[in-house]
């Protein structure tokens, strides 16, 4: 029987209070509001070495969640502090709004982000997310959440310089938060069952917005909605030189594909989204592209030879339809995804010559939730 950590239950569950993890299906796990809650007076000297004692952080401190803490978290959403937002994996513990609530207190959340957090759960939750093949993985993506519509103004989502990285509490509080409930209620803690290799950046935090007054085809979604992406971190594409859309989407294209990629050699569920700067997207579309030419362009053109596919990567274990199974032409130019439509471009992000592609894990798909506003 494989060792656990000091007080760590054979769930991969840290044993402490009910109130931040799911149940697994143990009914001791359901307990009334905040009954295990530590008041303030009864915090340690030091309250944030309390948290790490209790092995609920995810390495960084967090904000001690007490009762008031919460009680106004939870003034940021109109549901049930009981409602059920789903059965979180890989340890399927049970997630309700309170524990939401609790997770986005640790990672120091406003009340307001609320909102954004629930659906971007809901998302998570969904079997087409596949969250448990995201996490039970040797390979490192992370669900990465895109908030669309005017609840980004609402919350200073940054969408500009730095997009994905640090300097915005939105964006690093609400990916945070996401990361704190996938750990503390689904139970995905690196080498119990999250079993990535290396692990990434963007698993600590992964939360963007769409940069919709840049984008010359106006946004993904024109309400408030959040997407949740199964992705790496992203991979830049620097093109200086080119003056129209054909060189751009050309480096784009290489830049999308590789050996060592997992896109491609899961098909059905193979997908990459295109987060194309504002620069890059303004020349694109001077020369007449749409959002649609666009991906049809990356669709048809990132791509790989057969031969150079039967050099490593995952050949052997492929999972391809029938038609590309039986393709014996070794220069034939063999799709990375099933459609045009399973490359999702968007605009974020400052000045200058950089776009990025974020390839999946090749066994997620994107899942959209509206943002259920107060």
């Amino acid at each position: 029987m494989t060792s656990m950590a000091p007080g760590v239950t054979s769930f991969g569950h840290p044993v402490t209070h009910g109130l931040l993890f799911g149940s697994c299906g143990s009914e001791d796990w359901r307990e009334p509001p905040f009954r295990d809650s530590i008041s303030r007076a009864q915090m340690t000297s030091d309250e944030f070495e309390t948290w790490f004692e209790k092995g609920v952080t995810d390495g960084l401190p967090v904000v001690p969640p007490t009762r008031e803490r919460v009680q106004l978290m939870l003034a940021g959403t109109r549901r049930s502090r009981d409602m059920l937002i789903g059965e979180m994996p890989p340890n399927y513990g049970r997630l309700t709004v309170e524990k939401a609530a609790v997770n986005a207190v640790m990672a120091g959340c406003r009340p307001e982000y609320l909102a954004v957090l629930l659906a971007a759960a809901e998302c998570a939750c969904d079997p087409t997310f596949n969250l448990h093949g995201m996490s039970a993985s040797t390979h490192f993506s992370a669900p990465l959440i895109v908030v669309n519509g005017p609840i980004r103004s609402r919350i200073a989502l940054n969408s500009s310089f730095g997009v994905f990285g640090p300097g915005y509490r939105a964006n690093a509080t609400i990916g945070r938060a996401l990361r704190l409930i996938l750990m503390n209620v689904g139970g995905a803690w690196p080498g119990r069952h999250d079993m990535a290799t290396q692990g990434s950046p963007a698993k600590f935090s992964y939360c963007i917005a769409e940069r919709a007054d840049a984008s010359p085809w106006g946004p993904l979604r024109e309400d408030d909605a959040v997407t949740v992406f199964g992705g790496e971190a992203p991979h830049n594409v620097n093109d200086h030189v080119s003056t129209g859309a054909a060189g751009i989407l050309t480096t784009l294209a290489d830049t999308a594909v590789s050996l060592g990629s997992n896109v491609g050699w899961f098909l059905a569920q193979s997908q990459l989204l295109v987060v194309l700067g504002p620069e890059h997207a303004a020349t694109i579309a001077a020369d007449g592209l749409t959002r649609a030419d666009v991906q049809r362009y990356v669709f048809e053109h990132a791509r790989l030879p057969l031969r150079t596919l039967k050099l490593g990567g995952m050949w052997g274990m492929q999972d391809w339809p029938a038609w590309m199974s039986a393709v014996r032409d070794d220069d034939a130019l063999l799709p990375q995804v099933p459609s045009p439509e399973d490359v999702f471009v968007m605009v974020a992000g400052g000045p200058g010559k950089h776009s990025s592609v974020v390839p999946n894990c090749t066994f997620s798909r994107a899942v959209s939730r509206p943002v259920v506003a107060l």
